[in-house]
């Protein structure tokens, strides 16, 4: 098979270096333009056109995947498959341009968490499970039929980025087991199932905010959902905290009011939430590196 292989982050190089390990014939890479970053503003390649350059796979940048030059051009690559592991929507003269179609990677156990961020929001909702799934595109996001799923477990502790490298190594092999049974000549999906569904919206900062009258559960599962990116966040003396690491102690009787800070000015920082504390561990305020609590309260004087 001819394969043009879809994507921009880690995530997909993962799975990129395991099509190439497994000696599968990648055609092409679709990737994102360079995109100046750091101090210097310098332009930077995405994980996957670097995994692509070094190993001598041509590369496409479109800016628009409408762009009838670009069309042209992977048109001309004559790919039987094509690969999408996360990347942008595709319009349809794209995915349905193969002759046997376009198969996505999604890190979730599909239908559930459909959408931009399933690994934040499996943890934030509190899931003991997740996993990834590979799928036909079609016209509607996140809905094609299923070829192949694989799932992890989730401990209380799972961050959102240790989730996020766990499917990605899951992912990888899912991925090079559904390139064997389309190869096999198995192209059936099995279609999924719809009516009431979890979902992954795309996360912005509203969501990020701790909200202290919620039980401390729904506290933690949002900073290890938030961790490390964007990372949840609370308002400490006026200043954005950012906050990675945290504990939950069940105090339902006491009677500081939800949000009243507690401490000892050197050792802890504990919030009142509905049901008990939140002691945080690991935070960092706006503009500043990240810190354990010992060194914030050393540096950030809280009134007495």
């Amino acid at each position: 098979m001819r394969i043009v292989f879809l994507g921009t982050p880690d995530f997909a190089v993962e799975s990129l270096k395991a099509i190439v390990d497994n000696g599968y014939n990648v055609v092409g890479v679709i990737t994102a333009a360079d995109k100046p970053a750091g101090r210097g503003m310098h332009l930077q390649q995405s994980p996957v056109k670097k995994f692509a350059v070094e190993n001598n796979i041509k590369v496409l940048q479109p800016e628009k995947l409408r762009d009838p030059a670009f069309i042209e051009e992977l048109r001309s690559l004559q790919a039987d498959l094509q690969i999408v592991i996360a990347f942008r929507m595709l319009p349809e003269v794209i995915w349905n341009m193969p002759a046997l179609g376009t198969i996505n990677l999604h890190a979730s156990l599909l239908p559930d968490y459909r959408g931009a961020a399933p690994i934040n929001w499996a943890i934030i909702n509190g899931e003991k499970e997740s996993g990834v799934s590979t799928f036909f595109l079609k016209h509607e996001i996140d809905t094609g039929d299923i070829l192949l799923k694989a799932n992890c477990q989730i401990s209380p502790a799972t961050t959102a980025g240790e989730l996020h490298d766990q499917l990605m190594k899951i992912g990888a092999k899912l991925t090079v087991d559904s390139l064997k049974k389309i190869e096999a000549g198995d192209t059936n999906g099995t279609p999924q199932r719809e009516g009431s569904l979890k979902i992954a919206p795309k996360i912005f900062k509203t969501h990020c905010f701790i909200d202290w009258d919620q039980t401390g559960e729904n506290i933690i599962n949002l900073i290890r959902g938030m961790n490390p990116y964007p990372a949840a966040y609370t308002i400490i003396e006026e200043k954005q905290v950012k906050v990675f690491e945290a504990y939950f102690e069940p105090n339902p009787n006491n009677l500081l009011e939800v949000g009243q800070l507690f401490t000892d000015h050197k050792t802890f920082l504990k919030v009142k939430c509905k049901d008990g504390f939140i002691g945080l561990s690991d935070l960092q305020i706006e503009s500043k590196k990240r810190m354990n609590i010992a060194d914030f309260l050393r540096g950030f004087k809280l009134p007495e």
